[in-house]
Protein backbone atom coordinates (compact mmCIF):
# COMPACT_ATOMS: atom_id res chain seq x y z
CA UNK A 1 0.00 0.00 0.00
CA UNK A 2 2.97 2.28 0.63
CA UNK A 3 4.05 1.98 -3.02
CA UNK A 4 0.60 3.11 -4.15
CA UNK A 5 0.74 6.15 -1.86
CA UNK A 6 4.17 7.09 -3.20
CA UNK A 7 3.01 6.72 -6.81
CA UNK A 8 -0.59 7.86 -6.51
CA UNK A 9 -0.42 10.61 -9.13
CA UNK A 10 1.09 8.55 -12.00
CA UNK A 11 -1.07 5.57 -11.00
CA UNK A 12 -4.20 7.76 -11.08
CA UNK A 13 -3.29 9.22 -14.47
CA UNK A 14 -2.67 5.74 -15.90
CA UNK A 15 -5.95 4.38 -14.60
CA UNK A 16 -7.90 7.49 -15.61
CA UNK A 17 -6.54 7.22 -19.15
CA UNK A 18 -7.29 3.49 -19.24
CA UNK A 19 -10.89 4.18 -18.21
CA UNK A 20 -11.23 6.83 -20.95
CA UNK A 21 -9.87 4.32 -23.46
CA UNK A 22 -12.34 1.69 -22.21
CA UNK A 23 -15.33 4.05 -22.35
CA UNK A 24 -14.51 5.11 -25.91
CA UNK A 25 -14.21 1.47 -27.00
CA UNK A 26 -17.93 0.88 -26.45
CA UNK A 27 -18.99 3.41 -29.07
CA UNK A 28 -16.05 5.09 -30.82
CA UNK A 29 -13.51 2.41 -31.64
CA UNK A 30 -11.65 4.69 -34.06
CA UNK A 31 -11.06 7.13 -31.19
CA UNK A 32 -9.94 4.19 -29.04
CA UNK A 33 -7.47 3.21 -31.75
CA UNK A 34 -6.20 6.79 -31.96
CA UNK A 35 -5.68 6.88 -28.18
CA UNK A 36 -3.88 3.54 -28.24
CA UNK A 37 -1.73 4.77 -31.12
CA UNK A 38 -0.74 7.77 -29.00
CA UNK A 39 -0.04 5.61 -25.93
CA UNK A 40 2.12 3.11 -27.82
CA UNK A 41 3.95 5.76 -29.87
CA UNK A 42 4.75 7.68 -26.68
CA UNK A 43 5.82 4.48 -24.88
CA UNK A 44 8.05 3.57 -27.84
CA UNK A 45 9.79 6.95 -27.71
CA UNK A 46 10.05 7.03 -23.91
CA UNK A 47 11.34 3.50 -23.50
CA UNK A 48 13.89 3.79 -26.29
CA UNK A 49 15.27 7.06 -24.92
CA UNK A 50 15.28 5.91 -21.30
CA UNK A 51 16.99 2.63 -22.19
CA UNK A 52 19.78 4.48 -23.99
CA UNK A 53 20.21 7.39 -21.57
CA UNK A 54 19.42 6.06 -18.08
CA UNK A 55 18.90 2.28 -18.33
CA UNK A 56 19.16 1.70 -14.58
CA UNK A 57 15.83 3.53 -14.19
CA UNK A 58 14.16 0.22 -15.07
CA UNK A 59 15.52 -1.54 -11.99
CA UNK A 60 12.96 0.26 -9.79
CA UNK A 61 10.31 -2.06 -11.25
CA UNK A 62 11.74 -4.87 -9.13
CA UNK A 63 10.40 -3.06 -6.06
CA UNK A 64 6.96 -2.57 -7.64
CA UNK A 65 6.09 -6.16 -8.43
CA UNK A 66 4.55 -8.38 -5.78
CA UNK A 67 5.72 -11.45 -7.70
CA UNK A 68 9.06 -12.98 -6.78
CA UNK A 69 9.54 -14.40 -10.28
CA UNK A 70 9.29 -10.93 -11.85
CA UNK A 71 11.51 -9.44 -9.13
CA UNK A 72 14.21 -12.07 -9.67
CA UNK A 73 14.03 -11.67 -13.44
CA UNK A 74 14.55 -7.90 -13.14
CA UNK A 75 17.42 -7.97 -10.64
CA UNK A 76 19.26 -10.80 -12.38
CA UNK A 77 18.94 -11.39 -16.13
CA UNK A 78 17.22 -8.13 -17.07
CA UNK A 79 19.75 -6.02 -15.14
CA UNK A 80 22.52 -7.24 -17.44
CA UNK A 81 20.43 -6.86 -20.60
CA UNK A 82 18.41 -3.67 -20.13
CA UNK A 83 19.42 -1.80 -23.28
CA UNK A 84 18.84 -4.57 -25.86
CA UNK A 85 15.71 -5.83 -24.11
CA UNK A 86 14.03 -2.44 -23.78
CA UNK A 87 15.13 -1.47 -27.27
CA UNK A 88 13.29 -4.54 -28.61
CA UNK A 89 10.28 -3.72 -26.44
CA UNK A 90 10.22 -0.16 -27.77
CA UNK A 91 10.41 -1.42 -31.36
CA UNK A 92 7.46 -3.72 -30.61
CA UNK A 93 5.56 -0.76 -29.16
CA UNK A 94 6.29 1.23 -32.32
CA UNK A 95 5.07 -1.62 -34.51
CA UNK A 96 1.87 -1.84 -32.45
CA UNK A 97 1.38 1.94 -32.77
CA UNK A 98 1.78 1.77 -36.53
CA UNK A 99 -0.30 -1.39 -36.93
CA UNK A 100 -3.23 0.04 -34.99
CA UNK A 101 -3.57 2.80 -37.62
CA UNK A 102 -3.69 0.45 -40.59
CA UNK A 103 -6.41 -2.02 -41.59
CA UNK A 104 -7.39 -5.66 -41.52
CA UNK A 105 -4.80 -8.18 -40.41
CA UNK A 106 -2.36 -5.42 -39.40
CA UNK A 107 -4.90 -4.01 -36.91
CA UNK A 108 -5.77 -7.48 -35.64
CA UNK A 109 -2.11 -8.35 -35.13
CA UNK A 110 -1.41 -5.02 -33.44
CA UNK A 111 -4.40 -5.50 -31.11
CA UNK A 112 -3.30 -9.02 -30.16
CA UNK A 113 0.21 -7.66 -29.54
CA UNK A 114 -1.19 -4.84 -27.40
CA UNK A 115 -3.36 -7.22 -25.37
CA UNK A 116 -0.42 -9.57 -24.76
CA UNK A 117 1.80 -6.63 -23.82
CA UNK A 118 -0.77 -5.27 -21.36
CA UNK A 119 -1.21 -8.69 -19.74
CA UNK A 120 2.53 -9.39 -19.49
CA UNK A 121 3.29 -6.10 -17.73
CA UNK A 122 0.30 -6.31 -15.36
CA UNK A 123 2.31 -8.24 -12.71
CA UNK A 124 4.57 -5.20 -12.35
CA UNK A 125 1.79 -3.92 -10.11
CA UNK A 126 1.90 -0.22 -9.34
CA UNK A 127 4.82 0.12 -11.76
CA UNK A 128 2.55 -0.75 -14.67
CA UNK A 129 -0.39 1.19 -13.28
CA UNK A 130 -2.27 -2.00 -12.43
CA UNK A 131 -5.20 -2.47 -13.09
CA UNK A 132 -4.86 0.07 -15.94
CA UNK A 133 -3.17 -2.52 -18.16
CA UNK A 134 -6.03 -4.98 -17.83
CA UNK A 135 -8.57 -2.22 -18.47
CA UNK A 136 -6.68 -1.21 -21.62
CA UNK A 137 -6.48 -4.87 -22.68
CA UNK A 138 -10.27 -5.12 -22.39
CA UNK A 139 -10.69 -1.97 -24.51
CA UNK A 140 -8.31 -3.38 -27.11
CA UNK A 141 -10.31 -6.60 -27.21
CA UNK A 142 -13.43 -4.53 -27.94
CA UNK A 143 -11.67 -3.04 -30.97
CA UNK A 144 -11.29 -6.56 -32.34
CA UNK A 145 -14.98 -7.24 -31.78
CA UNK A 146 -16.57 -3.91 -32.74
CA UNK A 147 -14.32 -1.99 -35.14
CA UNK A 148 -14.58 -2.36 -38.93
CA UNK A 149 -10.75 -2.67 -38.94
CA UNK A 150 -10.38 -0.20 -41.76
CA UNK A 151 -7.69 2.47 -41.79
CA UNK A 152 -7.87 4.68 -38.72
CA UNK A 153 -8.61 7.72 -40.87
CA UNK A 154 -11.55 6.06 -42.71
CA UNK A 155 -15.04 6.37 -41.33
CA UNK A 156 -18.20 4.92 -42.79
CA UNK A 157 -21.07 7.25 -43.58
CA UNK A 158 -24.65 6.13 -43.10
CA UNK A 159 -24.79 5.09 -46.78
CA UNK A 160 -21.93 2.65 -46.20
CA UNK A 161 -19.37 4.65 -48.19
CA UNK A 162 -16.08 5.65 -46.68
CA UNK A 163 -15.36 9.14 -45.54
CA UNK A 164 -11.85 10.37 -44.70
CA UNK A 165 -11.11 12.38 -41.59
Amino acid sequence: MELLKENLIPWSISNGLALVILVTSFRWTKLTRLLLFMVFAWACWLNYNTAHKTPDDYLIYATFTPFEMYHNFIVHWFKSNIVPTVTLISIGQGVIALGITLKGLAVQTACVGAILFFIVIAPLGVGSGFPATLIAAAATFLILKKDNLDYLWHFKKNDGKHQKM
